[in-house]
Formats: C-alpha cells, sequence, structure tokens
C-alpha cells in the first residue's frame, strides 16, 4: 500500500513537473516527486515483522528476519540533496524575479 502512495506522489510531481510553467511551481512539482520517491525506497526496504540488524555481545534476538537498513540511509542522502536542491532553485527564482518581475516563463523576454 506504501508502495502505491509513493508512486501517486512520483506520478503527481511528474504530471506537475510537465505542466506547469511558474517557476515556483515547478520547483514545489519536483519537491513532491523527491517525497514520492523516497516514500518508495523506504517501503522497499520494509519487512513486516523484521528486526534492526544491530548484534552486540548482549543481543540475545533470534530474529530470522532482519530488515535491510540501506535503503533508509539512501533516502536520508537523498533528503539532504534535496534541500540543497530546493535551496538552490528558490535562489535562481529569486534572480529570475529580480531580473523579468515575474515567475512565469512564458512572460520572461529579452531584456
Amino acid at each position: 500500500m506504501l508502495q502505491i502512495a509513493g508512486l501517486l506522489l512520483m506520478m503527481l510531481g511528474l504530471y506537475g513537473l510537465l505542466t506547469n510553467r511558474n517557476v515556483i511551481k515547478i520547483i514545489l512539482a519536483l519537491n513532491i516527486l523527491e517525497i514520492g520517491l523516497n516514500i518508495f525506497i523506504i517501503s522497499i526496504g520494509f519487512v513486516r515483522g523484521g528486526e534492526a540488524p544491530i548484534f552486540s555481545s548482549e543481543t540475545t534476538s533470534n530474529a530470522l528476519v532482519y530488515v535491510d537498513p540501506l535503503p533508509q540511509a539512501l533516502v536520508l542522502t537523498a533528503i539532504v540533496i534535496g534541500v540543497g536542491t530546493t535551496a538552490l532553485g528558490l535562489a535562481f527564482a529569486k534572480q529570475i524575479y529580480a531580473k523579468y518581475h515575474t515567475f512565469e516563463l512564458d512572460e520572461m523576454g529579452e531584456e
């Protein structure tokens, strides 16, 4: 079920990315696509009834099913990269607005 939600968010973000001509809406659609992708990756790594693969001398767990921590680590990295991408996009949007006084891509003309 969570995988379907992730796919729906990715499709919604892709639709917004392809149909909008406003810079701010494009950045927002890119963020929605990224959130959907992160949810999808996390849902693939989820195992119902699984335990964290943390072993020590005090571990008494006899679990047969363990959760893969790699998708979680990849999503944490993707979140940091997404924040940087959003900040860069908003900085570009600010500069575009300062030069053209609009966020609409169709209204930007040559100066």
